[in-house]
């Protein structure tokens, strides 16, 4: 591999890292880090991961300050809204066009998914109920988000989604809070599943206000 290969290599693999300690938590929302603690976390050299932090200032995951080093984004009540709100006109428009165009296969599996998910926090006994909560939430949002069929749109999500994912790591899960997204999740599948467009917005908007008003942004 010659130099360059190698360089982008790194630089592929500090954007991952830094991701993965986004969305896993062992980076918090509102962080200080210097350069250095931020090498130690990740494990990777200095120049790659310099270039990933500039990735991430550019979706406003991360800021620099002077003086003072990196700061994770903050999970503040006008973030949060912001968030929610792109996450929803997406969600909505994904939606939209996934019924205009027939593309609404595999909505089975999803249903079952948040059922059984459902099921499990009314009984309260599976200890990774919160993990497992965040991925069958972003199971139905990645659906309504790969139906906008745009690559510029779908790549504006995805970042959005980690900036969720750092606000969703300072407001996890509560069980009860499970049982009623679950609940708002399988009214979108109904809705999709019957061609109602309407009734889909009308879902997701619900859902959307429902998630800000339990994280205490409404």
């Amino acid at each position: 591999m010659n130099q360059s290969g190698e360089v982008n290599l790194l630089a592929d693999k500090a954007q991952q890292a830094l991701w993965a300690a986004l969305r896993g938590g062992q980076l918090q929302a509102g962080q200080f880090l210097s350069m250095a603690q931020l090498v130690q976390v990740l494990d990777c050299p200095i120049a790659a991961i310099r270039d990933a932090v500039k990735q991430a200032s550019a979706h406003g995951l991360l800021s620099t300050l002077p003086k003072r080093g990196i700061q994770v984004m903050e999970a503040r009540p006008g973030v949060i809204r912001d968030c929610l709100d792109f996450r929803m006109a997406l969600d909505q428009e994904g939606a939209r066009r996934r019924i205009a165009s027939g593309g609404i296969e595999g909505l089975d599996d999803l249903r079952a998914q948040h059922v059984r998910l459902q099921d499990a926090a009314r009984s309260g006994k599976d200890p990774q109920l919160s993990s497992r909560a965040i991925e069958v939430d972003l199971s139905l949002h990645d659906f309504l988000a790969r139906g906008l069929g745009n690559g510029q749109l779908i790549k504006s999500y995805d970042a959005n989604r980690m900036r969720i994912a750092i606000i969703q790591n300072a407001r996890p899960f509560l069980h009860v809070r499970i049982v009623s997204a679950m609940q708002e999740h399988l009214a979108v599948i109904d809705a999709l599943q019957q061609g109602d467009t309407g009734a889909t917005i009308e879902a997701i908007r619900y859902h959307c206000e429902q998630t800000l008003s339990w994280w205490g942004v409404a």
